[in-house]
């Protein structure tokens, strides 16, 4: 294949990150089962779907059969995280390619789980509220202008919220073509900045770090990941340097990536772990003080690794018990929110009819 051809199947990875998964799960227990790596590859090429992904395992297996290595094989395709090609030249020099391989693939598996936990905890109150507000929308929009007109003719003194809400009914049956669309718009450019756009979405993050619950949710998440990821890539075989700087690029969270990158540079100088940590104002934020003296022991007793390992299965287990706690705790306080919406609506319909009433017996 050609030196051009090659060049952009490398540029155009984005968005194969689930077929790179898939990738990888099967070429692990291929290998494992041993199969040459050739046919491995032929194997999986025949079952992705990806046309980009199918030309990448092409060219991997074109430059092993023309005898190149196949961590560089792997790199050349700048589809794999750089952690993850140094785990495979490990693999391949040291003759333990299958069970990097496999932890390569356990690591792409933990990260799905983790993430799954987040957008799990925050996808129910999400969908509880966005579909509040479509309805109340609607309501305003369609009923309320027509309601208007019932109470106007009533020729009564309408209560305070009674005005308010035929104000906004009256409102949007006027200019609700051009607010509503408008507002959406509105809504979908500041959630892309704060949550999306790459240079300003710390400040959704920070928002998010500082709700109750979902915070805690977060750290735990983020310690879980920590803990495994580093455990797992320094039992391997991989410098603790090259870890932390394989961790800091897979983070998404910025407090936590700004943390990890000051460990890395810190550990590069040559200072221990426990002086990295206690450089870094707010560390214990981030990382609990006694997670950092279990840290500091392991490195202490030369069982670092393990002790990662073991901070990463204590969180994870603290974040499914989070997970559920979380949607136990928001559900009742959704129900509130929407009830406090559904009697404001009510009382502002019924006030009037109870005005109306007594004038009726007064009379």
């Amino acid at each position: 294949m050609s030196q051009k051809k090659r060049q952009k199947s490398s540029i155009f990875t984005l968005g194969l990150s689930s077929d790179r998964d898939y990738f990888l799960e099967n070429l692990s227990m291929l290998v494992a089962a041993g199969m040459p790596i050739v046919d491995t590859l032929d194997a999986i090429n025949k079952e992705v779907r990806s046309s980009r992904m199918k030309q990448i395992i092409s060219l991997i297996r074109e430059d092993i059969e023309s005898g190149s290595t196949i961590w560089n094989a792997f790199e050349k395709t700048g589809l794999f995280p750089e952690h993850s090609i140094s785990l495979i030249r490990l693999g391949e020099s040291s003759g333990k390619l299958m069970e990097n391989l496999k932890v390569i693939s356990t690591e792409q598996q933990k990260n799905r789980e983790f993430k799954s936990k987040i957008r799990s905890a925050v996808m129910y109150p999400v969908f509880v509220m966005s579909l509040t507000a479509i309805i109340g929308v609607g309501i305003s929009w369609f009923i309320l202008p027509k309601l208007s007109t019932v109470f106007i003719q009533m020729k009564i003194e309408l209560p305070l919220i009674t005005r308010m809400l035929i104000g906004a009914g009256n409102f949007l049956g006027l200019y609700g073509h051009i607010v509503i669309p408008s507002l959406i718009a509105l809504l979908l450019v500041i959630f892309f900045f704060i949550f999306v756009f790459a240079k300003t979405k710390f400040i959704g993050q920070y928002l998010i770090l500082h709700i109750p619950g979902v915070s805690s949710l977060m750290r735990e998440v983020e310690i879980a990941r920590f803990g495994y990821l580093l455990g797992t890539l320094l039992k391997a075989g991989l410098p603790i340097t090259q870890a932390l700087d394989s961790l800091a690029n897979s983070s998404e969270i910025f407090q936590y990536k700004k943390f990890y990158t000051h460990i890395r540079t810190s550990v590069e100088d040559g200072n221990s772990l426990q002086k990295s940590f206690s450089t870094y104002v707010g560390s214990e934020k981030l990382i609990p003080i006694p997670i950092q003296h279990l840290i500091l022991v392991g490195e202490q007793s030369g069982s670092l690794a393990d002790s990662f390992i073991r901070i990463g299965e204590t969180f994870e287990s603290k974040a499914d018990l989070s997970t559920k706690n979380l949607a136990v705790i928001l559900e009742p306080v959704l129900l509130i929110i929407v009830w406090l919406g559904v009697v404001a609506v009510a009382l502002a319909v019924i006030l009037p009819i109870y005005s109306l009433i007594g004038g009726f017996k007064t009379s």
